[in-house]
């Protein structure tokens, strides 16, 4: 679990970055959830935005992938999310 600090952290981090994956009409699917963890794992820190045709809510979003990457989610802003994930291979971000 990531603390308020460290979330503060990521945010700031994350601020710059533009959304890599868009969770649309099919919702997240266990293809999704693969490309997402290979993703995390060269990058860490990454944002997903949510298309408005998308049938589920954001934070049940946010969860499924959550759980299927066994990431953190850092933030939840408008139809965004950011998701980090420590790599094994290729750390880059030092969590004050």
């Amino acid at each position: 679990m990531l603390t308020g600090k460290q979330k503060r952290f990521l945010r700031s981090k994350a601020h710059h970055l533009n959304p890599i994956f868009q969770v649309g009409k099919g919702g997240v699917n266990e293809n999704m959830i693969k490309q997402v963890g290979e993703a995390l794992e060269a990058r860490e820190l990454l944002k997903i935005s949510i298309l408005q045709n998308c049938e589920e809510d954001r934070d049940t979003v946010a969860q499924q992938l959550s759980k299927g990457t066994k990431a953190d989610v850092v933030q939840i802003i408008g139809n965004i999310i950011v998701l980090y994930k420590e790599s094994k291979e290729n750390k880059q971000i030092d969590l004050p």
